[in-house]
This record gives structure tokens, sequence and C-alpha cells, in this order.
């Protein structure tokens, strides 16, 4: 019997996959749970109308990341730290301070997207890769971090 599955399930597939099990399986487990619906002409439509929509939905957020990207492009984050007098700086920069920086400037990323390995402790420029969509679009913020007077 061919199915249509609603759910990622293991060893089977994934989500709106098209595959051929047992009755048995299907009737008393998948049906059962919800996991599936039987494979008929009319389940098919709806099946390619859903992955349409779905397709259009995801460009459409590839697109708005992509000028999330350009808009990133032309942003500068200034921040100030302590430093001792051997050039030591006395704290970092973080992920959570640069994304309320973003914010105050009107941008919203969240700070899990922001490609840093740890905070920012250096004085100079330092550039963090912002993943936008799915690895597909990488933004770029420039952080500028400079003595405090």
């Amino acid at each position: 019997m061919k199915v249509i599955l609603l759910k990622d399930i293991r060893k089977l597939g994934k989500k709106d996959d098209v595959v051929e099990v047992s009755d048995g399986y299907a009737r008393n487990f998948l049906f059962k749970n919800k996991s599936a619906i039987a494979y008929t002409k009319g389940s098919a439509k709806v099946l390619d109308k859903q992955m349409e929509e779905r397709a259009e939905h995801e460009a459409e957020l590839k697109k708005e990341a992509e000028a999330l990207s350009e808009t990133l492009k032309g942003i500068t984050l200034e921040f100030r730290l302590s430093t001792g007098k051997n050039g030591a700086t006395f704290g970092s920069v973080s992920s959570k301070q640069i994304v309320e920086a973003l914010a105050k400037k009107g941008v919203r990323v969240d700070k899990r997207k922001l490609q840093l390995d740890q905070s920012i402790a250096s004085l100079g420029v330092t550039r963090v890769p912002v993943d936008l969509y799915h690895g597909q679009v990488i933004g770029e913020i420039v952080v500028h971090v400079s003595e405090k007077a």
C-alpha cells in the first residue's frame, strides 16, 4: 500500500515522502497514530499543492535573508573596552551585545545565527559571519572594538 508520510519516521522516510508499506503496518500503526494518509489521486494533488506553497515560502525567506545580508554590509558596530597598561582588554564583546547593538539600529538577528566561537576580546576590527538562511545566505557584521578613553 502506498502512503504519504505526515511525520518523519525513522527507517521509513521523511515528512511528505510517498512510501510503499504493508497494508497491516499502514492500518494498524501509521493511520492510527496519524503518521500517514493513504496515497490517492486527491491526496497526491493536495501534497503537490503543499510542496509548491512550501517552495514559494522558502524562496521568499531566502529573498528576505539576501536583503538582510545587503543591509548588514553597511553596518559597523562600535564598542569600547577598558584596557590595561600593556594593552590587555578588560572584558569582551559577546554575541548578545552584538545583537542588542543591531536591534538599536533596527536590524533583528537571532544571536544563535552569529557564527562567533568566542567573545571578541581584542582591539581592532573583527568580521562576524551571520548564517541568515540555512548556510546558503551568509551575511557579515563588522565589529570595531576600540580603547575606552
